[in-house]
C-alpha cells in the first residue's frame, strides 16, 4: 500500500480520448463480425478496456452503432453541403459532390459499409433521426439537380429518382472498394464525378 500511495498518479486519460477509441473499436469489429455477433465484450477487448468500461460512455452496443451513424451522416452532409456551396454552377457542384462522395466512401469503407447496412439495427428514435440527416444529405443533391434542370444544363425527367440514382452510385462504392485494389480513391472519385454528370446530361 504504502509503495502504491509513494508513486505518483498515472494522469486520467481524457473521456473524449476513450470513447474515441471505443468508436474506432466498435467500427472495427462491426465491420468484421457484423453488429449482431459483436460483443462489448469484442469492442472492450480492443479499445484494451474492461467489458464494464464500455458502460461508462455509452449504454449499450446500439448505442455505439448509433453514434457512428450520426458522424458518419453528419460528415457527409458537411462536406457535400461544402461542396455545392463552393461551385460556381450546377454542373461543377454536382461535379464536386460525385467526387467528394465517392472518394469518401473509399477511404471509409468500413464505416461506410456499417452505417449503411447495419442501420436496421438501431432503434426506431434512432433509425428517425438518421433517416433525418438522409434526407437533408438528399436535399443537397436534390437541389443541385434542380437547379440544373432550371439554369438547362440538365436533361432530368424526374428529379428525385436521379438524386437517388447518384447517391446510390456513390454509396455502393462502400461495397465493392477494397484498399488491395490499384484504382485510389480519388480516381474513384474522380470517374465518379464524369458518370454523374453523363447522367444527367445524356440525351
Amino acid at each position: 500500500m504504502l509503495s502504491t500511495m509513494s508513486t505518483p498518479a498515472r494522469p486520467l486519460e481524457p473521456v473524449a480520448d476513450t470513447a474515441h477509441r471505443l468508436l474506432e473499436a466498435a467500427a472495427e469489429a462491426f465491420a468484421d463480425r457484423g453488429f449482431h455477433a459483436t460483443t462489448t465484450r469484442d469492442i472492450a477487448s480492443r479499445a484494451g478496456l474492461s467489458p464494464a468500461g464500455v458502460y461508462v460512455h455509452f449504454a449499450s452496443k446500439e448505442e455505439l452503432l448509433y453514434q457512428l451513424s450520426l458522424e458518419g451522416h453528419v460528415a457527409a452532409r458537411d462536406m457535400l453541403r461544402s461542396a455545392a456551396d463552393g461551385a460556381s454552377s450546377p454542373t461543377e457542384a454536382l461535379r464536386a459532390i460525385m467526387a467528394r462522395f465517392a472518394t469518401w466512401h473509399a477511404e471509409h469503407f468500413r464505416v461506410a459499409r456499417i452505417v449503411q447496412y447495419e442501420f436496421a439495427n438501431l432503434t426506431p428514435e434512432h433509425r428517425d433521426a438518421v433517416l433525418g440527416l438522409r434526407k437533408q444529405i438528399d436535399a443537397v443533391v436534390r437541389d443541385v439537380v434542380t437547379s440544373g434542370v432550371a439554369s438547362g444544363e440538365f436533361t432530368v425527367d424526374d428529379v428525385p429518382d436521379t438524386t437517388l440514382a447518384l447517391m446510390s452510385m456513390a454509396v455502393d462504392v462502400a461495397r465493392w472498394y477494397d484498399p488491395e485494389i490499384k484504382r485510389t480513391p480519388e480516381a474513384i472519385g474522380a470517374a465518379y464525378a464524369d458518370l454523374g454528370v453523363r447522367l444527367v446530361t445524356a440525351r
